[in-house]
Order: structure tokens, then C-alpha cells, then sequence
């Protein structure tokens, strides 16, 4: 028997379970009521990382919670923003730093909270084969011939170096603003040495191109491989499959993964405007709930269930490439140039290494590299940053959902944080791909210490 709990009488009965520890585990999850609102619908985008609602949704863990799951592919992320911003969406697998930026007001200024994260990694920076070519003289090779990796930006800056001396634009792709995959390619081209541009939204320029070396514009996921085909872009960072089609149809090739840029790096989360959370407190739990559940699948027993996963999401109503395309990465493995397979078992991570919980460190980090290519145009405080983060990711949430999953004997409380003693932190992180260090507590003194990009005091 379930009771329904006022959203507030939840919060409070998490605080004290956080400090009284896993004996008000139960007691929580006989507080758990009915969904308040039972049909719903979801957006997403045709990325392999969208994985975590369409195995909820197949696998029944949405109608275990008495939630009935419509779920509809959406054209680019604004389009997605826009839905769950008025309501024609519920919820929607979203770029990270959509829900940041949105509450901040960078672009549409709206309320999003997220009590998931969707997953680790997933991405890549793919060049046509013309830049290839040029590049790889520049990339010293192993004992077989092959390149050695991680390949890092410097060997594209003679390439970037040409085209500026000879009077063309070296254009590139990424999916959104605000996107991983935007702060991702800057910071592999900034470590290499070439400037990705600044923005300056005080004096209304949201290009990103001020001061650039390599000019950054958006392309919606799909359209990348025809995109770059059709020489528009020269490169690109997107998700999954979108790296391997490139491979496949034998016109780029991916030269790094985010893995390799930021080892186990948070990718997508899911959002929720902070209304909805409010009025649907249970609800919100459930999906929290589900997901989590769906996570878990896709990572037990060393990716077992992978292989069923990728004939899931290769169906058209979810991403829609062909199979061999989506399991070239999902599986455990990643092909760079054509006939280059690597094994990266980590390219995907969606529950391992605490991939759901939504910390507080992570959405700093988006923070920081907003701030420093002049998205947040002004200095701000370390504790703005905290405050920041935790208006958008809400551990508490995600807190009563596991604990839940773990009176219902569906999950282990060691296959969570510690929340007796989890303050929303990840430790510091030091798998970078120029080494630089990052400290969720200090984003200024992080922010400092780039060669390119603001610092503190400095504004455009």
C-alpha cells in the first residue's frame, strides 16, 4: 500500500534520512505514493545516449511505477527545450548544460531541474578524410603503423595554421550552444593551442566566433555525417552513432573520444521544469525511479545486455541507424580510422562509477567553461556556482528514488553513493587531456589556469 506525500513533507523526510543514514531507508519508501500523473510524454534526441527512457520504456520499468510513457523523437535540442518549457513535453533527454543555462538565462530563461544523469562519455570529434590526411603526418604512429592515441589538437593546428594564411574560414560543427559536445571541442582545440572564439551576449554577439581560430557553428546531430560530406564543416563533435556513420560511409574519421578528453565525463541528464517536480513529487520519484532501473540493465554483467539494446535503439522510432553502425561503440569497442578498432569498454557508461547521480561538480564544470569563453560574461563568486548547481541538479530527488529502489529489494544501497556522507562532489578530477586538474569547490582558481580563455577580471 502506497500513501501520497506532499513534495515538502518528501524533502524533509530525505534530510532526515541523509543524516539518520539507510535505517530510514524503509520508512521513506512506504511514504512513496501513486503517481500523480500517470501518462506522460518524453522527448529525445537520435543519439545513442537517449538509451536509459527507451529501455524504461521497453523493458516496462515506466509501467511498474503506474507511469504511461509516450515517447517522441524531437528535431534539434531547441525545439526539445522549448517542449518541456511549455509543457507539450514532460520531461526530455537533455544536453547538460540546457537546464544550467535556461535557469541562469542564457537563451531562454526557464526553470529546469534534473534529478538524473543519462550517462558517461558517448562522444567524439570526427575530421573529413582531406583534414585526416593532413593531420596525420603530424601524429607520431606505434610499432604497427597505427596513430598513437590519445590524438591531441596540436596536430591540427598546422592544418587550422594553412587555411588561416591562405584566407579560408576552418569551420567545424557542434550540436548546441550549450552543449558538451560544444565545451568538449573547445577544450581539445584550446589545448592544442587553437582558439575556439569567445561570446559576448552583453554586446549581443552569440556567434562564439570572436578571436577564433576555428569557427564553431551548430548542426543538429543527424545532419552531421551530410553536413561534413558536403564539405559545409570540415569536422565535428557529436554523439553516438553520428562518429561511427562517418566510418561507415567512409567520409571522416574520428580522431578522439570524450574518454580520451575527459576521462568518464558527464554526458546528457534528463530535465524536468521545476514546476512539474513540485506539483508531481511522486511522479517525478517514479520516473526517477525507472530510469535508474534502466541504467542499471544496460551495464550489468560487464554490458551483457548491450547487444539487445543496440537492436532496440537501431529501430526508427529511436535513432534509427543500422545496427552495426550503433554497436561499433556501444559494445565495448570504438573505430577511429576505418579498419582502426580499439577496444574503449567506457565509451558508454549509463550506471557504473555513480554515472546517475547528479553532482553538483559536474554542473560546475559546465559552469566554468561557459564562464570562460564568455557565455557568463561577468566574474562570480565560488559559492554563485554552488548555489548555480544546486537550484539544477537536485541529488535529493535522486536520493529518495535509490533508496526506494533499495526497500523494494530492485537495487543494493552499495551500488549508490554513500548519502550519509555524499555532499554532491566528485573528487578532484585529473584524467584531462592537457593534465590541468579541475576541483568542483574552486571554479575560479580551475578557470585560471587555461592559457586560452577569461580568466577573473577579465571580460570582453
Amino acid at each position: 500500500m502506497y500513501w501520497k506525500t506532499p513534495f515538502k513533507k518528501l524533502a524533509a523526510m530525505l534530510a532526515l534520512a541523509a543524516g539518520l543514514g539507510a535505517g530510514m531507508t524503509s520508512a521513506y519508501a512506504a511514504e512513496l505514493g501513486y503517481p500523480e500523473k500517470e501518462e506522460l510524454t518524453f522527448g529525445f534526441i537520435k543519439l545513442t545516449d537517449m538509451a536509459p527512457i527507451a529501455i524504461a520504456y521497453e523493458k516496462g520499468f515506466f509501467e511498474d511505477e503506474g507511469l504511461y510513457v509516450t515517447i517522441e523523437a524531437q528535431a534539434n535540442w531547441k525545439v526539445l527545450l522549448d517542449g518541456v518549457i511549455d509543457g507539450r513535453l514532460d520531461g526530455a533527454h537533455m544536453l547538460a548544460g540546457q537546464p544550467i543555462a535556461a535557469t541562469m538565462g542564457f537563451g531562454t530563461k526557464a526553470d529546469i531541474i534534473t534529478p538524473f544523469s543519462m550517462d558517461l562519455n558517448g562522444n567524439g570529434i570526427t575530421v573529413s578524410n582531406a583534414i585526416w590526411e593532413q593531420m596525420k603526418p603530424n601524429i607520431p604512429t606505434q610499432a604497427d603503423g597505427k596513430p598513437v592515441h590519445p590524438i591531441k589538437a596540436d596536430a591540427l593546428k598546422p592544418v587550422v595554421e594553412k587555411y588561416k594564411a591562405d584566407g579560408k574560414p576552418f569551420n567545424m560543427g557542434m550540436v548546441f550552444p550549450v552543449s558538451t559536445h560544444n565545451y568538449e571541442l573547445r577544450y581539445w582545440l584550446a589545448a592544442g593551442g587553437i582558439h575556439p572564439g569567445f561570446y559576448a551576449p552583453h554586446k549581443g554577439d552569440i556567434s562564439g566566433q570572436i578571436d577564433a581560430d576555428a569557427l564553431l557553428s551548430v548542426t543538429p546531430p543527424p545532419q552531421m555525417p551530410a553536413t561534413l560530406e558536403a564539405g559545409t564543416i570540415y569536422g565535428y563533435c557529436v554523439g553516438e552513432p553520428w562518429n561511427q556513420q562517418a566510418v561507415f560511409k567512409n567520409i571522416g574519421v574520428p580522431v578522439v573520444t570524450d574518454y580520451e578528453i575527459w576521462k568518464d565525463n558527464p554526458e546528457k541528464v534528463f530535465g524536468i521544469t521545476r514546476e512539474f517536480a513540485e506539483k508531481y513529487p511522486n511522479t517525478t520519484v517514479r520516473i526517477t525511479r525507472a530510469l535508474i532501473r534502466a541504467a542499471m540493465w544496460l551495464d550489468e554483467n560487464n554490458n551483457k545486455n548491450r547487444p539487445e539494446a543496440v537492436k532496440i535503439l537501431s529501430r526508427s522510432n529511436y535513432v534509427g541507424a543500422d545496427y552495426d553502425v550503433i554497436a561499433n561503440s556501444m559494445t565495448g569497442t570504438f573505430e577511429y580510422e576505418k579498419g582502426d578498432k580499439r577496444e574503449v569498454p567506457d565509451f558508454n557508461v549509463f550506471f557504473r562509477y555513480n554515472a546517475t547521480y547528479p553532482y553538483y561538480s559536474d554542473a560546475i564544470w559546465y559552469l566554468t567553461q561557459m564562464r570562460r569563453w564568455g557565455q557568463i560574461p561577468d566574474d562570480k563568486s565560488d559559492a554563485w556556482y554552488k548555489e548555480l548547481a544546486a537550484k539544477v541538479y537536485r541529488p535529493d530527488i535522486y536520493q529518495a528514488a535509490a533508496q526506494s529502489l533499495v526497500a523494494d529489494k530492485l537495487a543494493r544501497a552499495d551500488q549508490f553513493p554513500d548519502f550519509a556522507n555524499e555532499d554532491g562532489f566528485r573528487d578532484p578530477q585529473t584524467h584531462f587531456i592537457d593534465g590541468i586538474v579541475y576541483n568542483g569547490h574552486k571554479p575560479n582558481e580551475y578557470i585560471d589556469k587555461f592559457t586560452i580563455g577569461l580568466k577573473s577580471g577579465q571580460k570582453l
